[in-house]
């Protein structure tokens, strides 16, 4: 119940822009009271759109935390799978030290 009278109450300064845009519509030999009631109804459709806004901001802040699931998950799933494969040997230095290696024998026993 008490959620109700919450939304039933409205800002002062959402009830300031209704009753200034009725004022501003207001049509000669309009009264006080046709002025209030059409305040009224302004103010029902602002808070009408705020809810609507409310709405799609949720909405989207729903996918946003969606798709940064789905980049994470996939993210976690790529790293999860380049873990369990065995990284490959790296035979380059191993090439590479054993030709060092080789041409350096052969450089000493051709200086002897």
């Amino acid at each position: 119940m008490s959620k109700n009278k919450q939304s039933q109450q409205t800002s002062q300064a959402t009830i300031d822009t209704a009753m200034t845009i009725a004022k501003g519509i207001q049509k000669p030999g309009q009264t006080k009271e046709q002025t209030k009631i059409i305040a009224q109804g302004i103010q029902k459709g602002i808070a009408e759109y705020k809810k609507q806004q409310k709405a799609k901001s949720r909405e989207l802040d729903k996918l946003k935390k969606k798709i940064v699931h789905q980049q994470n998950s996939h993210t976690a799933s790529e790293t999860s799978s380049s873990e369990v494969t065995p990284p490959k040997t790296q035979w380059l230095p191993w090439l590479l030290l054993g030709l060092s290696w080789l041409l350096m024998a052969i450089f000493i026993f051709i200086s002897k």
